[in-house]
């Protein structure tokens, strides 16, 4: 078998060192940072967890092909999976909408909210219930599927919302809560068949959390890899893709460092690959993505707050509008604000941990960058806004003043210094209406043995397709590897005799 090197260890490099292992090939992860997992992480704060990935895990669903690639990366490792009552609530002025796991109570109440919209309302959760049928996840017991006729026959049905974004899709609804409450977790811009998939697979049992969160799943992946003999170096920085003849030969690394290797698979952002690991262009199949201002790339402004009381007056997560003074300075007219109740380890007994994230588009998350530069400026603006994010969510919730403590404030500068993203994103780009999320080519013409693996090869990224890149990549590696063995037979075959 061969030698991997993989370059990142966030769940694209873990998962496709483990298949890699899997497949018998000896493994070397080399990660940039202190830990594996990228994105996939939390961080401890005194006495409290900050979380910052997963708010939904797609694939906790037994009855699809995603749990069973969780399970095989040992990301589950039969730990409880924590279903919610709801993925998110709106509120406006107390007046609250939410996204149950029950969608038959989702109908109901997005009903009883607007009985004129009772038509749209319906035809919205039809499709909802078409895509879970579509996906396995349909029926009482979230394992039921289409038949080949039937998906053929629904695809229609998903049609207008595959046209429409979610302002467009809001803008259908007469009551002014139910169009806020359909753009509040995706924005405007976001194409509404997102939405609506995202609706089926959180109804569709499809979307829970694992036990321990993000820290704690990417700390089972790291000890599968580990379990299966691949090995893992942190503080490893790669610097370079050494080619000739277009073929990697090895990785050159901050420290001086040079390992070789028979194949090289990148899982970072290719916006950092391309002209500075290679020297090479980056493919068009992946530039048409970059330069498409459709598909926007974004990231955003968290800050963590320790709440000096037993009980949080919401469950999970709840978006309520920015009050008017605030929205250009925060660049943003929602506020979402999560809770952790479900992970009573993550703070002292009778306290209670808040999170909250500002969504921000790549203008701002620029900024951002550019501000650490300077230090003492870029602390400056992180106390200043999480001033003001503490004073909406007391002015939201009054019983929370002086219970309040900031403990942390992360930006879009954060995440391109710890998972080097060019412009801080935790998830590639925005899905926009009329495209398909169409996974791209992870070969590079010209370099046989380099192979990509990155979330920013699909839209909209995150961890399952993070995942999948990893284990695509490996897929792809045996599909060369046969391909090596079939030419040495053919020129073996086609040897002149010498008897």
């Amino acid at each position: 078998m061969s030698k991997i090197l993989i370059i990142g260890g966030g769940v694209s490099g873990l998962s496709a060192g483990i298949y890699a292992r899997m497949d018998g090939h000896e493994v070397i992860i080399c990660e940039r940072g202190a830990m594996a997992g990228g994105n996939l992480t939390g961080w401890q704060r005194g006495e409290y967890h900050i979380d910052n990935c997963i708010h939904w895990l797609t694939g906790t669903n037994p009855a699809t092909d995603t749990y069973k690639m969780w399970e095989t990366l040992g990301a589950l490792g039969g730990v409880e999976i924590m279903q919610g009552k709801s993925l998110y609530t709106y509120d406006e002025g107390g007046k609250r909408l939410s996204l149950y796991c029950d969608l038959d109570r989702t109908e109901r109440e997005m009903i009883a909210v607007s009985p004129r919209d009772e038509k749209e309302i319906r035809e919205f959760i039809s499709a909802v219930r078409t895509v879970q049928g579509l996906s396995g996840i349909a029926g009482e017991k979230h394992n039921e599927g289409l038949t080949l006729l039937q998906k053929i026959k629904s695809l229609p049905q998903l049609y207008k919302y595959y046209n429409l974004s979610t302002g467009e899709l809001a803008a259908g609804f007469r009551h002014p809560l139910l169009r806020k409450f359909i753009v509040s977790f995706l924005g405007n811009d976001f194409g509404s068949l997102a939405l609506v998939f995202i609706f089926a697979h959180y109804c569709g049992n499809n979307g829970g959390i694992p036990r321990g969160s993000s820290r704690g799943m990417a700390q089972r992946m790291e000890k599968r890899f580990i379990s299966l003999g691949g090995r893992l170096v942190l503080n490893k920085e790669a610097v370079k893709v050494n080619v000739k003849n277009g073929k990697a030969y090895s990785v050159s690394f901050g420290d001086g460092d040079e390992i070789g290797a028979d194949y090289v698979i990148i899982t970072t952002d290719p916006a950092l690959v391309f002209g500075r690991l290679l020297d090479a262009d980056m493919p068009g199949y992946l530039t048409s993505d970059y330069s498409d201002k459709r598909k926007m790339r974004f990231s955003g402004i968290h800050c963590a707050f320790a709440l000096d009381l037993s009980n949080v007056p919401f469950e999970g997560d709840i978006i309520f509008e920015i009050p008017p003074k605030y929205k250009l300075r925060l660049g943003s007219e929602n506020l979402v604000l999560r809770e952790f109740s479900h992970e009573p380890s993550f703070a002292p007994s009778g306290k209670n941990i808040l999170q909250t994230v500002i969504f921000c588009n790549e203008e701002n998350a620029l900024r951002f960058i550019a501000l650490r530069r300077d230090r003492a400026a870029y602390n400056k603006e992180k106390a200043e806004l999480s001033r003001i994010i503490a004073d909406i969510i007391v002015n939201k919730f009054p019983e929370m003043k002086d219970k309040l403590k900031c403990i942390d404030v992360w930006t879009p500068a954060t995440y391109k210094r710890f998972i080097n993203s060019e412009m801080g994103s935790f998830m590639s780009f925005a899905l926009p209406s009329r495209c398909l999320p169409m996974r791209k080519s992870n070969k590079i013409r010209g370099l046989e043995n380099v192979i990509l693996a990155t979330q920013w090869q699909q839209i909209p990224g995150g961890l399952p397709i993070a995942a999948e890149g990893g284990r695509l990549a490996v897929k792809t590696v045996a599909e060369l590897e046969k391909k090596h063995v079939h030419k040495k037979q053919e020129k073996h075959k086609n040897a002149p005799s010498h008897a």
